[in-house]
């Protein structure tokens, strides 16, 4: 692999950012300073350090973030509007990533992006039925016989029967936590609205045993951790 694409794909510069710090003598490889961007290296063997920092070489990308109100869960709008892609450094931005998954655009919280096309076609399969948690708000308290409807498996107004989600109602108010196992369009929105109830605020916070970090700001991201990946691999 060239050296400019081994340090583009670790995450921390672009292809030219990184040839300029290669001319600048702030790459090496194996101990001895890179003399060129198209020197090749063994992503498997080498040990790269770039400006002072050892390199991690990752094949694949995968990024939580808290995705904010009014951003859109693609990688680009036909309308302009700005889209969770948009939110990462230019360096992120070129590296194909996209998301596992979509929000509505004034749902937020959890997202992941990756380029890492398998693993995500399995974890969105209907066929494995990986969890999906929201904190939702309503505009009035759910009932527990409603509670037990979504258990049963809900029948929207279109006729489609919903696999059976649970909700956890809060003690006040007229909030609680779903799970889904399903990803339909608008499913929450949806469900609330075949029992005559209305959704107000949607917050994803856990996707398969995936938690959103309560560190992260709206439209901030951090990459997962290699104990979170290893969880999204075993589905």
């Amino acid at each position: 692999m060239r050296l400019d694409k081994y340090i583009a794909d670790c995450g921390v510069a672009s292809r030219r950012e990184a040839a300029a710090a290669i001319r600048r003598k702030g790459v090496s490889v194996n101990g001895v300073l890179a003399s060129s961007a198209d020197m090749k290296v063994n992503e498997e063997t080498d040990t790269v350090v770039y400006c002072g920092e050892p390199l991690v070489y990752m094949k694949y990308v995968w990024i939580m973030m808290n995705k904010p109100q009014g951003v859109i869960s693609a990688t680009e709008d036909a309308k302009g509007q700005k889209t969770v892609i948009d939110l990462l450094p230019e360096r992120l931005q070129k590296q194909g990533l996209f998301p596992c998954g979509r929000l509505d655009g004034d749902t937020t919280g959890l997202i992941l992006l990756t380029n890492e096309g398998e693993l995500a076609h399995r974890l969105l399969s209907p066929k494995r039925h990986v969890d999906k948690v929201y904190r939702y708000s309503s505009a009035r308290r759910i009932t527990e016989e409603e509670i037990n409807r979504a258990k049963e498996g809900l029948v929207l107004g279109d006729g489609y029967e919903c696999l059976p989600a649970e909700i956890v109602a809060d003690p006040e108010g007229c909030g609680g936590i779903i799970t889904l196992r399903e990803g339909k369009y608008h499913q929450i929105k949806r469900m609330f609205g075949a029992m005559d109830n209305r959704i107000t605020s949607l917050c994803r916070v856990r996707f398969a045993e995936v938690e959103l970090s309560p560190e992260l700001g709206a439209g901030e991201w951090r990459y997962l951790t290699e104990e979170e990946l290893n969880v999204l691999r075993s589905h």
